[in-house]
């Protein structure tokens, strides 16, 4: 009976759209007369138009959107609204000390999260193995990566809280040792954030060197052996020269997820102690959200853009010349 129901409501739509038949007849025949390269061409670009449409209004009107308000004064509510030029751009790169030292900050977190490769690396090695039960630990060592950002820091910040409801400052009360301040003094919360990203983001870069691995015909291992190529030899010579691809994939997207770090920082460290954990991403939005300098804020958004912009192609063109991605 459903299936009888479902026929007729099928039937009714396709009996609704030849209605239009009579204004589409005009294309038709001028569709028919095209050649079948041009037809094929128009075709293509019918199904690519809504996904264009979208696209557009939702990424691209608002990058443009993004420089025009960096060029105003410019209150978040918009009743005060000003053009200034280019003074939201000179405050940053000139006076702006606290910018400078987020700059600086995201800077160090990129550099501490780069070693998230090496140990994704090392994980992928381990677990390409043929071993019964192996896609267990796989999964296992993948699972960080599919929590929300915030339970991650929860967890880490209760782990490494300073005071005594702290889980590692907790056990070395039983020994009678001093609670450490990991929260409490700059360094060490910088590598409590750097660690908590490394133990929530490794499974991914794992997954993808491990796809990789996998990639390398076993063959080329098998010919070495017969050469006489240790397992260094063959590491060096056959896995890193077909990791290529993968490796130069993972160093551009670590790159930008460390400039737009955010959630463990707002999550831990609320951008503390004394702002030496705040990146840009967290001043940008403590500026908009809650001093309410929409104009400003975007401006630092607008450098960060173009900040990564020129790293991105300078990885692009350092790995081009290495034969990657031609």
């Amino acid at each position: 009976m459903t299936d009888l129901s479902l026929g007729r409501v099928i039937d009714s739509l396709l009996g609704a759209l030849e209605v239009f038949d009579p204004l589409l007849a005009p294309y038709r025949r001028f569709h028919e007369r095209l050649p079948a390269k041009a037809r094929h061409t128009i075709t293509a670009f019918c199904f690519i138009l809504p996904f264009g449409i979208l696209y557009t209004i939702f990424t691209i009107l608002p990058i443009f959107q993004t420089f025009y308000i960096s060029l105003h004064k410019w209150e978040i509510m918009g009743t005060n609204i000003r053009f200034i030029g280019l003074k939201n751009f000179e405050r940053l790169l000139t006076r702006d000390t606290q910018f400078h030292q987020a700059f600086e900050q995201t800077l160090l977190f990129v550099a501490l999260s780069l070693p998230i490769i090496l140990v994704g690396l090392c994980f992928a090695l381990m677990l390409n193995r043929p071993i019964k039960g192996i896609g267990i630990f796989r999964t296992i060592f993948y699972l960080p990566n599919i929590i929300a950002v915030t339970v991650i820091g929860l967890i880490w910040g209760r782990v490494f809280a300073s005071s005594g409801r702290g889980l590692i400052n907790a056990f070395l009360e039983q020994f009678n040792a001093g609670p450490i301040p990991f929260l409490d003094q700059g360094d060490l919360a910088t590598l409590v954030v750097a660690f908590t990203t490394l133990w929530w983001t490794v499974g991914f870069s794992m997954l993808i060197f491990l796809a990789g691995l996998q990639d390398i015909s076993q063959a080329l291992y098998d010919a070495a052996k017969v050469d006489g190529a240790n397992g260094w030899q063959q590491f060096r010579h056959i896995t890193i020269p077909g990791l290529r691809r993968p490796f130069a994939f993972l160093c551009i997207l670590q790159v930008i997820a460390s400039f737009q770090i955010f959630g463990q920082v707002d999550v831990i460290t609320g951008g503390g102690p004394a702002g030496n954990t705040r990146t840009i991403v967290y001043n940008i939005f403590e500026t908009t959200f809650l001093y309410f300098q929409v104009g400003y804020g975007t401006a630092m958004a607008v450098i960060m853009f173009a900040v990564l912009l020129v790293i991105s192609l300078m990885q692009l063109a350092l790995f081009r010349d290495q034969g990657v991605g031609n």
